[in-house]
């Protein structure tokens, strides 16, 4: 399932057949088509095609208020499916998709804009039957011509990753009014179907006259819950709720989109947002800093009761959160060296001096799940990994991979003599205390940061770095730039992160594969090219059932970890929040994503809070 979003979010038509089980193999056997409410790669369905609401919503909340929310850099575009341009934050919120997830089942979509889906029994594609009351926020309907054109637009002139996301689909067309099929390549893609219920559809009315493939400051037109209703170009925006907004009713909204108003406010500095939301200028934050999580939030407000501080506990698989080294760089491209790197790297001083002890060490790219390889390969996946024994390190097999681990004492000398005899061995040695090849050129690099918060995670990793006489340099840009040089793959190492669901499948292909990594605009970050990996990567894809995607699973990321691509960060499994207490929310959180949409606004604290963040402004 596609990543990178952790804060998104029916009541079906009669069906002909029972809700779809598990997406398994289709065959002929199925018979004919079949109609269902919901789809889900793990089993059936937890919920009825008659659900009245998601399990962990309020379906009462209140509707009214407003949410201050903060984002980073700036922005200069309202089109955020193309890579010119810097999109602004929110955008999602305007637009509906055919299904939607679930945030308490893994890998389960229900009807949304969709009021049914078809399968058909030899697997080769899906349909989609539109809600006849579906409508844009100008009153007209929204068809399955809307559809046609918005898959086909993104795929010929959305970003790159469309292209490699949908390239199973052969075809796509409207076959009446309501109904949308879409043809596949081959049967063997299981969660093909769910990725296109991710599909955001879009105006194809609205789009005529404009040029899909530039930057745009006017405001879209869309479909869903929020229309952008002012914006201050490159610092605010300002969504307002659609009071006739036509899915409002529907089981997947129930109890969600309370705010009248979510604003969000641009700032160029974490530590400048840190401080407007003391002052009362934002209302909710969640905390990705250990040290301002620890030390920050010891102000008038919370001793008051006026701001509260949260950690809730989640399921969600962590990925991979790493500094990722640019392998289209020669400097990185032995297996050597990036090992070498692995070994100065010193978590457990940095846990320790620099987090509050709050992390846990990333040791796999799918991490906190049941997908991450462990030990040695055993059963099944060692026999997936045999295949490619002659091209894999022979300790693949009889070792777990490990990432170095010291003392803590910030002293570590064993993992400078190891890194040391690795850079040897590649061809690295010192002179004059600098580390030069055979043509006496020094080890130089760049850090690329997109802000200063990981600045003091980075320059005691350029100081360890030093001591084997590299020259390592930080430099920090701002977001915009950042993503222009990431976009053109213009860095030598920066800091990826590689998110994962429960289920993955067609969005490996953009982190891990060749063509990914020569296609400007791709999540392939490292530039990671190896035929195994990409071999691995379509056995993923076309997994037959959930035992034979766990066991293809572990040996894609057994062979990842042991090339060494990245090094491996760590991980927290809770959401740290701190809000401004004027907000309700349901008793329990769903398993895997933090639902904020379906918090609320209470009347009867809003009058107080408000009085608190006009005595915690500055006169």
């Amino acid at each position: 399932m596609q990543r990178r979003d952790l804060l998104a979010s029916a009541l079906a038509l009669p069906l002909a057949a029972p809700a779809l089980a598990a997406l398994g193999r289709p065959a002929a056997a199925q018979g004919g088509p079949r109609r269902t409410h919901a789809l889900s790669l793990l089993g059936e369905p937890a919920l009825p095609a008659d659900f009245p609401h998601w399990p962990w919503v309020n379906p009462e909340a209140p509707k009214g208020g407003e949410i201050a929310r903060l984002a980073l850099g700036s922005f200069d575009s309202f089109n955020p499916f193309i890579l010119r341009g810097t999109a602004a934050v929110g955008l999602g919120q305007i637009y509906d998709t055919l299904l939607v997830g679930s945030m308490d089942e893994a890998s389960t979509e229900y009807c949304h804009l969709a009021a049914a889906i078809e399968l058909p029994g030899d697997g080769l594609g899906v349909s989609f039957e539109l809600r006849p009351e579906a409508r844009w926020h100008d009153g007209r309907p929204i068809t399955a011509e809307d559809v046609v054109w918005s898959f086909n637009t993104l795929r010929e002139q959305g970003r790159p990753n469309y292209r490699s996301y949908w390239g199973d689909v052969a075809s796509v067309a409207a076959e009446g009014p309501q109904r949308v099929t879409f043809r596949f390549k081959n049967n063997e893609n299981r969660e093909l179907a769910l990725i296109l219920g991710q599909l955001q559809v879009l105006p194809k009315h609205w789009w005529e006259g404009r040029d899909f493939a530039r930057p745009l400051l006017d405001p879209p037109l869309g479909s869903g819950p929020y229309r952008l209703e002012r914006f201050e170009a490159g610092r605010s925006l300002v969504y307002r709720r659609v009071e006739d907004y036509w899915a409002r009713d529907l089981p997947t909204m129930k109890g969600t989109a309370n705010f009248d108003v979510v604003r969000f406010e641009y700032f160029r500095d974490s530590t400048v947002a840190l401080e407007a939301f003391k002052a009362g200028q934002i209302d909710f934050r969640t905390e990705n800093v250990a040290k301002d999580w620890a030390t920050a939030y010891d102000f008038p407000a919370v001793r008051r009761g006026l701001v509260k501080l949260d950690e809730i506990r989640h399921e969600l698989p962590t990925g991979m959160q790493a500094f990722a080294m640019n392998l289209r760089r020669p400097l990185f491209q032995d297996a050597r060296v990036r090992r070498a790197l692995i070994e100065v790297f010193d978590f457990e001083w940095m846990n320790a001096n620099l987090f509050y002890g709050s992390y846990t060490r990333t040791t796999s790219y799918f991490s906190n799940s049941e997908l991450a390889s462990s030990g040695v390969p055993e059963g099944r996946e060692k026999e997936i990994l045999e295949k490619y024994r002659a091209q894999l390190p022979e300790k693949l097999f009889t070792e777990p991979y490990r990432v170095p681990v010291t003392d803590g004492s910030g002293n570590n000398r064993e993992g400078l003599r190891r890194a040391l005899a690795l850079l040897r061995e590649a061809g690295w040695n010192v002179r004059d205390r600098r580390l030069v090849n055979a043509r006496g050129e020094g080890f130089a690099f760049e850090i690329l940061l997109n802000g200063p918060t990981y600045e003091r995670v980075a320059l005691p990793f350029v100081q360890s770095l030093q001591r084997l006489g590299m020259e390592p340099r930080v430099r920090t840009i701002d977001p915009a730039q950042y993503q222009v040089r990431m976009d053109s793959f213009d860095y030598d190492m920066t800091i990826d992160v590689i998110p994962q669901s429960l289920s993955p499948g067609n969005e490996q292909r953009d982190f891990f594969t060749c063509a990914e990594a020569r296609k400007q605009g791709s999540q392939n970050v490292a530039g990671i090219c190896n035929p195994v990996v990409e071999e691995l990567v379509e056995l993923v894809i076309g997994a037959p059932d959930r035992a034979e995607l766990v066991a293809r699973t572990r040996a894609l990321d057994r062979v990842l970890l042991w090339q060494d691509y990245v090094i491996p960060n760590w991980h927290i499994r809770t959401f740290r929040l701190a809000y401004w207490d004027k907000f309700g929310r349901p008793p329990r959180n769903p398993r895997y994503n933090l639902a904020l949409d379906s918090w609320w606004v209470e009347r009867g604290r809003e009058g107080a809070v408000e009085q608190g963040k006009r005595e915690a402004r500055p006169q």
